[in-house]
């Protein structure tokens, strides 16, 4: 049983764009998404404490932009040593 007072670590991993100075690439996107898989997978394995969903409609000039990300915050009992901060 996972129990929230045994959390030690929590890392937090944005999947998509959040600011439009910066919008990412499918490779960074998919490297997010393959640390997440990796923190959901690899021991110690990671739980998913919560979510943030955001969603921003830019207009630049005549062009409308939609910046969308799903940001998991993975709770872990220790730090992985093979997890990198970034």
């Amino acid at each position: 049983m996972f129990d929230l007072t045994d959390v030690g670590y929590v890392k937090r991993i944005v999947v998509g764009s959040k600011d439009p100075e910066s919008i990412s690439t499918e490779t960074e996107i998919q490297a997010a998404v393959d640390l997440l898989n990796r923190c959901l997978t690899e021991l110690p394995k990671g739980r998913i404490l919560g979510t943030e969903k955001t969603f921003s409609l830019l207009n630049i000039g005549e062009h409308q932009v939609v910046l969308q990300a799903m940001i998991y915050h993975v709770g872990f009992i220790r730090r992985p040593q093979w997890l990198q901060d970034r």
